[in-house]
């Protein structure tokens, strides 16, 4: 029997592509571009998206909107509570109505959100994003990135919304837990890293949100990003291009904010001429839900979805998501000379490229690739689980070594902990806000935990068994009553130790204090928590102040009071266990700030990458911008010295490399792990520079007493810039560095110089990353792999 040629698999795939293409009506071409959300009714609770309501009425039913064929199924596991078994059902239904309807029985591709492992139900919630920057371990967040698309391959979904590569600019946005932190160049390395460790598993990782959709005016969700040209490259940009070029993404997502009045989704230059042209994309660019509509509808530039949608596609977005609601227009735009044939059929090309390499198009496609049972929460991930939060959770200060507070072996710790907090009695708090718990049992009224996630009540008490642990939560998260603390009070007076756990709970659109449209006026805990706090740390009760959070919080009126501050960036499902262990000494604490912890509630928003007159204040301004705790800082139980700071050369060319090393040594007793850092600072610029920003890190395991060697491979182009022509430079000059535990660690300073003529860096051409090599002091010139 002869098959189509698309779906032979001896042909090659475009062969297969364009076999297909030409016997595409142009409804069936428009179809392939489309999308459809089978959901269920939320009755009067907030939507999935923003303004999903508005999208509800006058929907097609499913039966009917596939009658052409569909691109994309848009979270068919995402959206209610399914078992895996009874998700997989579904889903074959699902692709068969797909498959049957259309004319060319083309199968759609399946996405799902996966920021925090598969938002599916029962499926492992892994830290969120901002506590992946604190672990600083990219092969960690590949290991973890491969394992969440495993999964996902198995239950039959094809492509991840992950990872955001938003720079935070402003802690006041919700989102920020999502995000991996303030600094490009981290974001970069830990996102490249997820994109390959998801693709590895036949997964299309999406970069999102393309792109400043972090800088977006007073932190405001999608409010307008106001940032020049020199501020987008060499911030915002910097993390894409990484991904893109290094991991070979597979998918982009633009952002909803608009760049100075153009909205990413009907940027040419954005989405084709830099995305594509200048950075090799080959993948598809798909719409934030109903940004394609918001063209018309908030960001009025256009009258119709039928402008929106010619506008979009011209600009380079591929797909519609999370419905079709403009596209369908298309057929009609071009029968009537509004759009060219070949910018449709470019787009279909590119949607049935990735359909035939997913497999979508083989005889023998089968909706869900196993028919056994799945679990989707298996004791090696939830280890993975618990592995990544001990690497994330980050000791902020330890005024007089309190902790560990059984710092040895055979040691009992405190006989008596008062834990006290929202966060030490709402198991919820651990988990971001596109986890399942947190995205959608939230709004249903059995809204348990999709997984189990224990308490951290549960977690102190197995911890510290010879202890009696008395628990009151004393306020909630967002309700200013204050009734609650006077228990909370009594309870920390007759206590030996206070464990106050404040903080966090994710949500949307308002429905939480971080996440999603959950921005925030003041960097004040919210809620009655500061009360808390204040309240037992009058006690004169040695206090432990644990954050459990999605943003940075002003902690300035606590430091020096508190005899410890423990920072946990929302760990997942197992950071109960985390943070335990890190209070009695069993986790060596390892997690170091991807963002900076402000000292007041306001006088933000302000990043450690800030130049001069944003850093200092003397004789300027009544506000100090440095924050309490900087960018990269975190303590160990371990001690680690730095020494022998040297250079290959006191100058290179101006495309040359330098060799910037340093020795490191474990000079405790105990075994830890050290992140080194590398900052540079350029003196004199032909622009305005940040005041120093990080060009490399390592995270080095050390046996006590162990040394070793650490030299970074900086090229010429790591010192680039966008220069007054808006071009990438490489300037001569002196370059001054910091080799040291953070970005205001002075230990080890020195410098070197760049000669020759300033040179122009190719577009889409220059080098992005430090190589770093590791190697014990007795055994120099071994090689490690780079971080």
């Amino acid at each position: 029997m002869t098959i189509p040629v698309w779906n032979d698999r001896g042909c090659s795939t475009e062969q297969r592509v364009e076999a297909l293409l030409a016997e595409l009506t142009l409804e069936e071409k428009a179809a392939q571009l489309g999308s459809y959300w089978k959901r269920p009714s939320l009755g009067d609770a907030e939507g999935f998206a923003p303004m999903q309501s508005t999208f509800e009425q006058g929907r097609d039913p499913f039966e009917a909107a596939v009658q052409h064929g569909l691109g994309h199924l848009t979270r068919p596991y995402g959206s209610a509570p399914l078992g895996p078994e009874e998700g997989a059902a579904n889903l074959r239904q699902l692709q068969q109505t797909v498959v049957a309807s259309a004319p060319h029985g083309i199968p759609a591709l399946v996405h799902e959100e996966c920021l925090t492992g598969i938002m599916a139900h029962g499926a492992t919630t892994y830290p969120a994003a901002i506590a992946w920057g604190a672990s600083f371990d990219p092969a960690l967040i590949g290991e973890m990135a491969q394992r969440i698309g495993t999964d996902m391959r198995a239950i039959g979904s094809h492509m991840g919304l992950s990872p955001v590569l938003d720079v935070v600019r402003d802690y006041r946005w919700g989102r920020i837990e999502e995000t991996m932190g303030e600094d490009p160049y981290l974001t970069g390395m830990l996102a490249t890293e997820y994109v390959r460790g998801l693709q590895s598993a036949g997964v299309i990782a999406t970069l999102k949100h393309f792109a400043g959709h972090a800088a977006s005016r007073a932190g405001r969700n999608h409010a307008p990003v106001s940032i020049g040209m020199r501020e987008l490259h060499d911030i915002d940009l910097v993390p894409f291009e990484m991904a893109v070029r290094h991991g070979e993404v597979g998918a982009v997502m633009n952002s909803y904010a608009d760049l100075d009045g153009t909205p990413p989704a009907a940027s040419r230059w954005l989405l084709t001429e830099l995305l594509r042209e200048t950075w090799g994309f080959e993948g598809t660019v798909v719409a934030d839900y109903w940004a394609v509509s918001f063209l018309q509808s908030m960001h009025r530039v256009v009258e119709s979805d039928r402008e929106a949608a010619v506008a979009s596609l011209r600009a380079g977005l591929d797909v519609e998501l999370p419905e079709t609601t403009a596209f369908p227009h298309l057929p009609d735009a071009v029968r009537d000379g509004d759009l060219e044939p070949d910018v449709l059929d470019e787009a279909v090309r590119r949607i049935l490229r990735q359909k035939v390499e997913l497999g979508l198009l083989d005889p023998d496609f089968d909706p869900a690739t196993t028919g056994e049972a799945i679990d989707l929460d298996p004791a090696d991930s939830r280890a993975l689980a618990r592995k990544m939060a001990e690497e994330s959770i980050i000791l902020l200060d330890n005024q007089e070594g309190l902790l560990p507070l059984a710092a040895e072996a055979d040691a009992q710790g405190p006989a008596s902990i008062a834990l006290i907090g929202p966060a030490a009695v709402q198991p919820r708090s651990f988990l971001g806000c596109y986890s399942f718990t947190n995205h959608v049992l939230s709004r249903l009224e059995d809204n348990g935990t999709s997984v189990r996630v224990p308490t951290l009540t549960e977690a102190l008490t197995a911890e510290f068994p010879a202890a009696t642990v008395s628990t009151v939560g004393g306020t909630d998260f967002v309700d200013p009553d204050v009734s609650g603390i006077a228990e909370a009070v009594a309870a920390a007076q007759a206590a030996e130790l206070a464990v106050v756990a404040v903080g966090d709970i994710a949500g949307l659109f308002g429905a939480g204090t971080s996440g999603e449209g959950c921005d925030v006026e003041s960097l004040q805990l919210p809620g009655a928590q500061h009360e808390l706090v204040e309240a037992v740390l009058a006690t004169g009760t040695p206090v432990v102040l644990v954050l459990v959070t999605g943003r940075p919080y002003s902690l300035g009126a606590y430091a020096g009071r508190a005899r410890a501050i423990v920072q946990a960036f929302m760990p997942g499902e197992e950071g109960a266990s985390a943070i335990a262990g890190v209070l009695s000494g069993r986790v060596n604490p390892s997690g170091r700030l991807p963002i900076g912890i402000p000292n007041g509630v306001g006088g933000q928003p302000g990043t450690y990458l800030a130049p001069v007159l944003a850093w200092v204040s003397d004789g300027i301004s009544n506000l100090d911008p440095k924050p309490l705790f900087p960018f990269g800082h975190g303590l160990s139980y371990s001690r680690f010295e730095y020494s022998e700071l040297d250079f290959s050369a006191s100058q290179i060319e101006n495309d040359g490399t330098v060799e910037i090393s340093a020795t490191v040594t474990n000079t405790s007793d105990r075994d830890g792990r050290e992140v080194v850092q590398l900052y540079l600072s350029d003196p004199v610029a032909s622009v305005v520079r940040p005041l120093k920003r990080l060009v490399g890190f390592a995270k080095v395991g050390l046996a006590a007493g162990e040394s070793t060697r650490v030299t970074f491979h900086l090229h010429a182009d790591r010192t680039s810039f966008t220069g007054p022509d808006l071009q990438r430079i490489v300037e001569p000059g002196e370059f001054r560095v910091r080799l040291g535990a953070s970005s205001e660690d002075v230990t080890l300073e020195g410098s070197f110089r760049i000669v020759g003529a300033v040179r122009t860096v190719p577009a889409g051409r220059g080098v992005l990353d430090t190589p770093v090599s590791i190697s014990p002091v007795a055994l120099q010139g071994e090689s490690a792999a780079a971080v």
